[in-house]
């Protein structure tokens, strides 16, 4: 709603957009960069940028970071522009899934030579950096920040300019191998490809997308505050536009409450007693589980913009977020053939995906130590940003003491441009809001 001289969401959002698109026709820049907060509407602009370049005569390719990205982006496309001649560039082996196969305009194939010169080409980053022949005036990458600036630096030589569109506060780029050697250069490959974009071309326009249409109004200012201090966002809706209930009332014990928590104010913390665990912590793990399929049992029911009605919160519409693929797989045999359908990932295979509700294990729940890879403000940034209605977090009691005795030590490397905000300073931004609230406080102690 909109009160007093307040600019209703759906308006600034447009306003942003204009400008964004306005850039691109106006050859003024070889590239320009949006920034957007978690579900912001970035398929829907990389979506309409493609469509409006293409409609102009101009050829284009689009570079995402995975398979899932891309198959998602054509269905997407295809859907807005049903003319429009789409190239999926794949490896030989890849098999086209339902969204790809359901679209007589898309062609797929390994060689470019083989799309028969579509007006958009879309593969990964992987797959363009293959590629040898070939410019295009236009290419769109999607998901920048998670793109490593060495993967930029093999497919720059295929467009002449770019739009880069991602979110500057989700994980960063990561690598398997020591990289301390690159740490401090301009070109550290190790960078985000934005990042090493801006350092060498600091005049090209960079604009924030200023609203969130995924996150409900209760998280939109957590989320902003921990994650994004210095650039900031807010909920496309307000606290009226959406409501979470249940058809049955629960047994009323320790995760009913939680769940009803959850439910009335978009947060809780299911917190389970202090103690030092192996990083497959069993009692989390089924935490977990018993939250997610709580919530199925009860016949949640999701009231939206989308859904005035009201629609119910099947198991595809549930996750759950973890750090390590071993806690997410302890987590898939507590649920058993019951959570069939919930997907449960983790934060690294999360990211871009949308839910009504999520239940998330905390990266430092059970530890002794907090290490880089734990405190990396990303991660949490990711888990506590898929849902659109609620959120519950799982942890053991004793992560503040754990943040306190373990306070953020990274080395601090000359010409290398400083993380806001880092991921000491996020994990207390969300711990104190989920042991501060009242709505969480009367929980501390049930789950012992």
């Amino acid at each position: 709603m909109c009160t007093g001289l307040e600019v209703l969401p759906a308006v600034e959002a447009e306003r942003v957009i204009t400008a964004v698109l306005a850039d691109l026709r106006s050859g003024d820049h070889r590239g320009v960069v949006v920034d957007s907060p978690p579900g912001a509407g970035k398929s829907t602009l990389v979506v309409r940028a493609a469509v409006e370049l293409a409609a102009a005569g101009e050829p284009l390719i689009i570079i995402a970071q995975t398979n899932e990205q891309v198959d998602d982006l054509i269905d997407r496309l295809a859907r807005k522009a049903p003319e429009l001649r789409i190239g999926r560039l794949s490896a030989a082996d890849y098999k086209p899934s339902e969204r790809v196969r359901g679209h007589a305009t898309v062609r797929v194939a390994a060689k470019v030579a083989d799309l028969g010169g579509p007006g958009v080409i879309i593969g990964t980053a992987a797959k363009w950096a293959t590629v040898s022949e070939g410019s295009w005036p236009w290419a769109i990458v999607d998901e920048a920040y998670q793109m490593r600036s060495d993967a930029l630096l093999r497919v720059a030589g295929r467009f002449e300019r770019a739009l880069f569109v991602g979110d500057p506060g989700q994980l960063d780029p990561f690598s398997t191998v020591e990289t301390g050697r690159w740490t401090g250069l301009t070109w550290d490959p190790m960078q985000s490809a934005v990042a090493v974009l801006l350092r060498h071309n600091p005049e090209l326009p960079v604009h924030r997308l200023p609203v969130s249409w995924r996150l409900p109004a209760s998280a939109a200012p957590v989320v902003a505050a921990a994650f994004y201090p210095f650039t900031g966002f807010r909920a496309g809706t307000s606290a009226s536009d959406r409501a979470l209930s249940f058809s049955d009332p629960g047994r009323g014990d320790a995760l009913d409450q939680v769940v009803d928590i959850a439910a009335s104010s978009g947060w809780a913390l299911y917190e389970l007693p202090a103690r030092q665990t192996i990083r497959t912590d069993g009692e989390a793990a089924a935490a977990c589980a018993d939250l997610a399929l709580r919530v199925l049992q009860r016949g949640a029911v999701a009231v939206s913009e989308h859904a005035p009605a009201g629609a119910p919160v099947t198991a595809d519409r549930i996750a759950i977020g973890a750090a390590h693929r071993d806690q997410a797989a302890a987590i898939r045999a507590h649920l058993g053939t019951a959570g069939a359908g919930i997907t449960v990932d983790t934060a690294n295979r999360l990211q871009g995906r949308e839910y009504d509700v999520t239940i998330v294990l905390h990266p430092l729940s059970g530890r002794r130590d907090a290490t880089a890879f734990h405190l990396e403000s990303g991660r949490l940034c990711v888990l506590t940003s898929r849902h659109r209605h609620a959120c519950i977090v799982v942890a053991r009691a004793g992560i503040g003491e754990l943040l306190d005795a373990h306070p953020s030590t990274e080395s601090v490397h000359l010409d290398v441009p400083v993380k806001f905000p880092d991921g000491w300073e996020a994990n207390q931004t969300i711990l104190a809001m989920l042991t501060g609230s009242a709505r969480s406080a009367s929980l501390l102690h049930q789950a012992r």
